[in-house]
């Protein structure tokens, strides 16, 4: 029974350790120039594609002049009529 405990404290031990280990870096600490630079905490804008209507980060969009569409396939086909 004390070997069964002594397992059970040495895992949760380790699960400890991993889970402090692979917390997420929030920019505060000395060591994480260069990583997300510029980005801040700030969301990215979230924009509609003028074909289907589905909301994409701005990034991962394709533009094409004001018009904007959320892939490529979308952009060929162009912006779909929309009915009132």
């Amino acid at each position: 029974m004390r070997n069964l405990l002594l397992f059970i404290l040495v895992l949760i031990g380790i699960w400890w350790v991993r889970r402090a280990l692979n917390r997420p870096n929030d920019g505060s600490g000395a060591g994480s120039k260069g990583r997300g630079a510029g980005r801040g905490n700030s969301p990215e804008r979230m924009l509609g594609c003028d074909h289907c209507g589905i909301h994409v980060p701005e990034s991962e969009g394709v533009r094409d002049g004001e018009r904007f569409f959320c892939c490529e396939e979308h952009r060929r086909l162009g912006a779909r009529c929309q009915e009132p």
